[in-house]
């Protein structure tokens, strides 16, 4: 499976000073071709079925720093397995099925005035907040 170059790619990389390297790029690329989420081993099998050599430890290593640089999320739907998914730059939750894995974004967040209120009852600050809501989506529901 070859993938489209997406010239925004190595620059969403190189804007966390990361550098853009061949195997942060094609994990990128990879993940861009994906609309919802991929664990470690299926992109792994994924980039080594087109070909590219990589290892199943430069693959983790890649995704871990792209995750502490915030290009990637991880999401923990499945467990014991952690999922990764290249999305947008904005701040956003995401509706996961449990079943097939599709993944939506969902743009418009309005926990902050609960979540600061529950904070301060707390004698807290919140300092950011993620969201991840795990169901089943219109498609697996209507499977017999």
């Amino acid at each position: 499976m070859t993938t489209t170059r997406q010239p925004d790619l190595g620059e969403r990389i190189a804007a966390t000073g990361l550098r853009v390297t061949r195997q942060r790029l094609r994990v990128l690329e990879e993940l861009a071709s994906e609309p919802h989420d991929l664990t470690a081993q299926d992109l792994y099998r994924r980039l080594r079925d087109a070909g590219e050599k990589i290892g199943l430890a430069t693959v983790y290593r890649t995704l871990g720093s792209l995750v502490e640089h915030r290009v990637v999320d991880t999401l923990a739907h499945s467990p014991g397995e952690t999922c990764y998914r290249l999305c947008s730059e904005a701040h956003h939750h995401h509706l996961v099925c449990s079943e097939c894995h599709r993944v939506v974004e969902l743009a418009e967040c309005g926990l902050d005035e609960w979540l600061d209120a529950a904070a301060a009852s707390a004698d807290f600050v919140a300092t950011a907040h993620r969201v991840e809501v795990v169901g089943l989506c219109g498609s697996c529901r209507a499977r017999p």
